[in-house]
């Protein structure tokens, strides 16, 4: 059995809202999220920038001891997973509730828990003092657990994990159970909290991350000549897929239909992508044979896009090496150049992105791209965005470990 997948909801927080809505209108208007970290005291540190939340305070959208016994991460996917539920109107059904999945996942889990619970420690050397809640906020399966025991799903609740590439994975594990018959509905994204003194300090010694601390807003510059490397953002975004039958038969607002999904594996190297592009290029090819598409299909494409020296041409020969002379007429731009990178909840966010640039026919820009790499010589949207007609768009994501994957979603007609 094969059926079609839509999309009937979604949720997100990030560094430029508290919400969807708000969030959109701060990528179409191109603003960055980009700011000084506050997290903890950068003073010993080369990178001091990040895209954080913004005026996060876990108690506005949670009870207080709830909030204590979450980690960062968790509490990010609970406020996107509720705002997905509500948007669509979202429910398990009381009569089949192995029928609703929840497929959140996390590539690092509860990292910052861990390390102030690590901390305390050496600082005390008092391992009673050990919050009894530490495993839970620990697990990376635990932000997708805590959404399935309060909205009842009993279908499967677990956690792809493909570093930067997971929220992508997720939903595309997520399309598979239901257009295989498995389940009829899941919530699926992802949420990050990384902003740690561990997470910046070890992707700053990869040589990955921006330092540019005087001007925050000007990193990252994804496809630039002189761009600096990424931003650590944070963050989540769920969307509610739904097998067609089952979303019409309630009434539910249909955002767009999923109709491709092709994930792989360079491997090549722990932290560096095929250099040739050859393993992204294989991903890209993948999704657009289970669309049933070939390249001129595609109005857009979400770039992977992170502003590494590494990434942005490889990706762009990807994308070349599968469309051909077409890739130059197809716009491909970097929101995470507005978001920064959280990780694998930013290809979470970035499906988002790809059904909301679907629904109101505008192109997210590029920002900061004032001269583009010689070797990077695709339409990157550059400065600000752009209405055109939109009905299929691809979003690209990869990560460390040589993951590689891409969706493609479609505009819904019946």
């Amino acid at each position: 059995m094969t059926r079609r997948v839509v999309v009937t909801g979604m949720g997100m927080i990030s560094p430029l809202g508290h919400n969807v809505a708000q969030t959109w209108d701060n990528i179409v208007a191109g603003k960055s999220g980009v700011g000084p970290i506050t997290r903890f005291d950068t003073e010993r540190f080369s990178v001091k920038i990040a895209a954080e939340v913004k005026d996060w305070d876990p108690a506005q959208f949670m009870p207080a001891k709830e909030a204590r016994r979450r980690d960062a991460y968790q509490q990010f996917i609970a406020v996107a997973a509720r705002e997905c539920v509500a948007d669509g109107n979202f429910a398990v059904d009381a009569d089949a509730p192995g029928r609703t999945g929840v497929i959140i996942g996390s590539a690092v889990g509860g990292v910052s828990a861990y390390y102030d619970e690590a901390m305390m420690i050496f600082q005390t050397g008092d391992p009673r003092r050990i919050t009894p809640f530490g495993i839970p906020m620990f697990m990376v399966n635990g932000g997708s657990d805590n959404v399935a025991i309060e909205i009842g799903a009993m279908g499967p609740s677990y956690t792809p994990v493909s570093a930067c590439a997971t929220g992508a994975d997720c939903i595309g594990v997520a399309f598979d159970l239901i257009r295989l018959g498995r389940l009829d509905q899941a919530l699926a994204g992802a949420g990050e909290a990384p902003i740690f003194p561990i997470g910046i300090a070890a992707f700053d010694r990869t040589g990955a991350c921006s330092r540019e601390n005087a001007d925050p807003q000007h990193s990252p510059r994804p496809f630039a000549k002189d761009r600096p490397g990424l931003v650590f953002s944070e963050g989540a975004g769920v969307v509610a897929l739904e097998a067609l039958e089952h979303a019409k038969a309630r009434g539910a607002h249909i955002y767009g239909e999923i109709i491709g999904y092709g994930s792989n594996s360079d491997a090549f190297h722990i932290t560096a992508p095929q250099p040739d592009g050859s393993g992204a290029a294989a991903a890209i090819r993948m999704a657009l044979n289970d669309a049933a598409l070939n390249g001129d299909g595609l109005d857009y494409i979400n770039a992977h896009g992170t502003g590494t020296g590494l990434n942005d041409g490889m990706e762009t020969k990807a994308v070349k090496t599968v469309l051909g002379a077409r890739a130059y007429d197809v716009p491909m731009s970097s929101t995470k150049s507005m978001t920064g990178h959280a990780m694998g909840a930013t290809a979470a966010m970035e499906a988002i992105f790809s059904l909301l640039s679907i629904r109101d026919n505008v192109a997210p820009p590029t920002i900061n791209l004032d001269e583009p790499d010689p070797e990077c010589d695709l339409d990157y949207v550059p400065g600000s965005a752009r209405q055109m007609p939109i009905s299929t768009v691809m979003s690209n994501s990869f990560g460390f470990g040589g993951h590689n994957v891409s969706l493609i979603f479609r505009r819904f007609a019946d």
